[in-house]
Formats: structure tokens, C-alpha cells, sequence
């Protein structure tokens, strides 16, 4: 039987880590959540370092497709492993194909869909095959596949506005350090040589850029090089720390301009994930568990677990929400009305509808401030470069013609 070893918080919040032996992974996650333990990482021992593999996910856009198309065909009345059949001999993604065939293989064995989806969490995660095990008990199989497939469109809709709010500015800067690398190590040393049989002073512009050239010619500039790749790398592995991740997303939320979007975007994540479990009958408690898990942000993600600590001490939702002071007051606000009147999940999709507005309005007004400022700073910064190499020529002509 292999050993897997698993890392986790506990209900109080504390990190847990430890080996189990377990038939499979499925089995070791779910006697892990009869423990009340939240499991974040979970690899068998020996195999916890793979070479990454590249272009054979299954994305977001590809699991809407197939749940969209899956809710269909149940909603036709045809039977569910003929469904995953048809399904899986369609697919062109080959991984997502053999995904589906060992799903099917499961159900056909007599599991069922929500246990032999949560074999393959990397492709259904918990809020899928929780609500999927929703639908299955409740009979509405094909409801809460729409709802699925509505939830994940418009969370791949939310993602591309804000990929669209940074392809912009990171592809001009991009391009600006790139020019800028260029002129400074290949063009301004054929000036430099051109300046040196010339009987004509430097003005301060010229002796910067020349000063600028020589540092990124030299080892200095290739070791300031070195420290800013390094530095990033550090970033990203203190980032997957749970302390590194909480410091840097209180950073992100705490900027201006881009700190309003974003928290916009975790409100609307927070409100669809929840609203959608609770319209499919999955528990408060869970459905909060499995929001937080969801968030994407780990201040979010701390807010939502202590609001559901409280709620599960027997407080209304909204009271500890407002405790946290990460949610705007209007969302509590709307919260607490939807409790008082028994329609929780429709006013969380009307404060995710309305969010959700609300970040495309902020990206597009991102969008049209930034491109004149990109576009001034590549003129100005690329243009001064090259300007202030013709300055020592324009004196040189002007002496000249004084002759």
C-alpha cells in the first residue's frame, strides 16, 4: 500500500503535515476531511518532484465546454455512463480524454461520478465534485451541471479582463527595458567612439547615457542582471509560503488603482463560488470551506475561514463578515438582508453580477489611463537616449558654422 504524505490546517487553523498509508489518494482526502483536516498539498511519498509537463493541462475554457455539453446530454435522459463515453471519445485534448475514461471506468466499477471525479482533482477540484455529489443526492444531476458550467464561463470571463489589464503594460515595459538594453550596450559605444576623435565637450545628458552604457557593459551590469532575476525567483518561492503568500496578497490588496480591481475580482470570486454552492445544497459550513480554499487570495481566504469558525459557533454569517473588515459594507450589507429573507444565494449572485461589472468598468478605465502614460514614458525615456547622443553633433555643428 504507498505512503502519501499530506500538508493541512486543522479546525483551529494550525498547519498539520504527516505520512498515511492509503489505497489511493482519494481515499487518504477523504478520511483527512472526516478528520476536519483541510488538505492543501497531497503527493505520494517518493514521487513529490516531477518534471512539469507542458501543454497537456485541461483548462477552465475546456472544462466549461464538457460540463455544458454534460448537462445537456443528462438533461436528454441518456444514461450517465454513455454520457462520459460520448464525451471522452470527442475530446481532442488527449489528457482531458483519459481523464474522463478513468472516470467513467470508476462509475462503471460502481462509484460514484462524485468520488471518481475527486480521483482527478487537479481537473475537478472540490468545489466541482462537491456539487456534483449535491446534484447526484438530490436528484438534480443536470441543474447543477448548468450551474457549473455558468459558474466556471464567467470566472474565465473575469480572468481574461484582468489578463487584458496586464498584457498591456507588461508587453510596453517589456519592450521599453528591451530598445533601452540596446541602444545603451550596441548603439551608444559607436558614439562613444565617434565622441572620442571629436575636440568637443560632453553635455551632463550625454555623460549619463555614456555612463549608463558602460555600466550595463560591464560585469556589474550583468550582476544587476543576475540580482533581478534571483530576486524574483526569492518572490515567487516566498509566495509559496503560507506566511510570503499573506504578506504579498495584503501588499497587492493595500496598492492604489490596481488594489480596488482586485479586490473587486475576490468579492466577485467569493460571492459566484458561494452563491453557486448554497443554490446547489451544499452546506454553509462546507460551502465556506470550500470558498476559502477558492479565494485566490490569502487574506480572503483567512476572513472566510474565521467567519466560518463563528458561523459554526452558531453566529449569522454577515456579523462575522463585517468583523473581518475585508468586504465592502455594501456586500454585508446585502448579505444580511439575503439571510433575513431567506434568499441568500440569489442576492450573493446579484453582488457577484454586480461586481463583475464592476471589475470590467475598472479595467477598461486602467486600460485608458495607462496607454497614454505607457506611450509618453516609451517616447520620452527612448527618445532622450537617442537625443542626447546627437547633442555633442548639434554643438560641433554650431561651432562650425561660427568658423
Amino acid at each position: 500500500m504507498p505512503v502519501y504524505t499530506f500538508q493541512g490546517t486543522n479546525r483551529a487553523g494550525a498547519s498539520v503535515a504527516g505520512e498515511r498509508q492509503a489505497e489511493n489518494k482519494a481515499q487518504l482526502a477523504a478520511t483527512l476531511r472526516r478528520e476536519q483536516i483541510n488538505v492543501r498539498k497531497l503527493s505520494e511519498k517518493g514521487k513529490e518532484f516531477s518534471f512539469p509537463t507542458f501543454g497537456v493541462g485541461v483548462d477552465a475554457k475546456e472544462l466549461a465546454v464538457f460540463t455544458r455539453q454534460f448537462s445537456v446530454m443528462i438533461d436528454a435522459g441518456l444514461p450517465l455512463v454513455q454520457c462520459l463515453e460520448i464525451l471522452g471519445g470527442q475530446q481532442e485534448n488527449k489528457t482531458f480524454q483519459k481523464i474522463l475514461n478513468s472516470v467513467r471506468g470508476s462509475v462503471e466499477g460502481g462509484a460514484t461520478l462524485s468520488a471518481s471525479m475527486r480521483q482527478h482533482d487537479k481537473v475537478f477540484d472540490a468545489l466541482y465534485h462537491n456539487m456534483v455529489e449535491a446534484g447526484e443526492t438530490g436528484g438534480i444531476l443536470d441543474t447543477i451541471l448548468q450551474r457549473l458550467a455558468s459558474y466556471i464561463e464567467k470566472n474565465v470571463k473575469l480572468k481574461r479582463a484582468v489578463k487584458s489589464a496586464m498584457i498591456y503594460p507588461v508587453a510596453v515595459l517589456g519592450i521599453a527595458a528591451g530598445v533601452i538594453t540596446l541602444l545603451l550596450w550596441k548603439v551608444v559605444p559607436i558614439f562613444v567612439d565617434l565622441f572620442n576623435g571629436m575636440d568637443v565637450d560632453l553635455p551632463l545628458p550625454t555623460r549619463i547615457v555614456i555612463a549608463l552604457s558602460n555600466f550595463v557593459g560591464s560585469i556589474y551590469g550583468l550582476m544587476l542582471l543576475v540580482f533581478f532575476i534571483a530576486s524574483g525567483v526569492a518572490i515567487k518561492l516566498w509566495y509559496g509560503t503560507e506566511h510570503g503568500r499573506f504578506v504579498i496578497d495584503t501588499l497587492l490588496l493595500k496598492a492604489p488603482v490596481v488594489g480596488m480591481v482586485l479586490r473587486k475580482i475576490a468579492v466577485a470570486r467569493f460571492t459566484r463560488t458561494l452563491g453557486t454552492l448554497i443554490a446547489s445544497g451544499v452546506p454553509i459550513l462546507e460551502g465556506l470551506d470550500i470558498t476559502a480554499r477558492s479565494s485566490g487570495n490569502a487574506v480572503i481566504e483567512k476572513a472566510l475561514r474565521q467567519t466560518r469558525k463563528a458561523v459554526e459557533a452558531g453566529q449569522s454569517l454577515v456579523d462575522p463578515l463585517k468583523a473581518t473588515d475585508v468586504f465592502p459594507g455594501m456586500v454585508t450589507q446585502m448579505i444580511g438582508v439575503g439571510e433575513q429573507t431567506g434568499a441568500m444565494d440569489a442576492m450573493l449572485q446579484k453582488i457577484a453580477d454586480f461586481y463583475e461589472d464592476e471589475v470590467d468598468a475598472a479595467v477598461k478605465d486602467m486600460l485608458t489611463a495607462i496607454e497614454p502614460i505607457m506611450i509618453v514614458f516609451l517616447g520620452v525615456v527612448v527618445g532622450g537616449v537617442v537625443i542626447s547622443m546627437y547633442l555633442p553633433l548639434f554643438s560641433l555643428i554650431a561651432k562650425l558654422a561660427g568658423k
